[in-house]
Formats: C-alpha cells, structure tokens, sequence
C-alpha cells in the first residue's frame, strides 16, 4: 500500500511520477479538487467510490517533498471511467494544483488516462471541457480531439460543456 500523499502544495519543479490512488491519498485528492477548481467539485465520497471502483481509474500524479518528508506530494490528478459493456472510456476529470499550471502536467495525466483506457480494452476517449477552459481545449485539441457535440448548462454555474473525442 502506497503512503498517504500531502496536500498540493511546495515549491521545486522535479518530474512527477503518475500512479493508481488508493485510499492512502483520499485526504489529499479532496485537497488538490478544492484547490484545482472553484465549482463542480467532486465530493469526498464521490473520489472515494471512483478510488474503489472496478470500473473507474484515479490516477495521482505525485512529486517527492521538496524538505526532507518522505510523504510525496499530489500535484494532479485524472479520473477515467469505463462501462464494461463499451470499449469507450470517458476521462471525467484532470486537475492540476494551481502552482502546477503550465508545466505539462495536464499532457501527462491526459497521456496516462490513454494508456489506461487502451490497457483495459478501449479504443476511444471521450471528454467534457467547460467552453471558457481554453488551456484544455487547446490541450485535447492539439492531442487530436474532435468536438462532437455541446451541452448547454452543464456546469453548475449554467457554462456549457464541449464534448471531444479521440480514437485511441
């Protein structure tokens, strides 16, 4: 069992280090969810059944503490789901920590949350990005995602979602 992570926070820019959660991190991923974004948070229970599912990935992308702590520090984080009836998965949510934005960590997650969806049997990829996120439209978009359809009022404070997908 993996040690449970710190919360989002250090200064330093080493490699992070992408790996499955478990409920070791469950404090710190509630953490980087209520630093990484203002609204639609994923619930602390909603991270922990996406943590126990068969049927969903969390993946934590974590860094070593830039003191002397052993305990690592989660810098982002990415949530997949799969039906087991579908070889299409669904990337429900990559977070980055605030002092993380702009390093590439988002292209790793996303790059991580591929292979796991092609090693489970899945051949596409399907997102939601809030329309006024232009750091990840341009991210999916230059990956190859396609926008195929918009959903009006799907975030909490009425934005519309872009639906993009991507052969994998």
């Amino acid at each position: 069992m993996s040690a449970p992570l710190r919360n989002p926070v250090g200064a330093g820019l080493p490699e992070p280090t992408i790996r499955t959660a478990t409920l070791a991190d469950l404090d710190a991923l509630v953490a980087l969810e209520h630093a990484a974004f203002a609204t639609d948070r994923a619930e602390r229970r909603a991270i922990r059944h996406a943590i126990q599912s068969p049927t969903m990935d969390v993946l934590a992308a974590l860094i070593d503490a830039p003191d002397a702590d052993p305990t690592p520090v989660l810098v982002g984080a990415a949530v997949l789901e799969r039906r087991r009836s579908s070889r299409i998965a669904r990337l429900a949510s990559i977070a980055v920590a605030p002092n993380r934005g702009g390093l590439g960590l988002g292209g790793r997650l996303l790059d991580a949350a591929e292979a796991h969806a092609r090693a489970r049997g899945c051949d596409r990829l399907r997102l939601e990005v809030r329309a006024d996120n232009g750091a990840g439209i341009r991210l999916y978009e230059r990956r190859g995602y396609v926008r195929f359809a918009v959903r009006p009022d799907y975030y909490e404070d009425g934005m519309e979602a872009w639906r993009y997908e991507r052969g994998l």
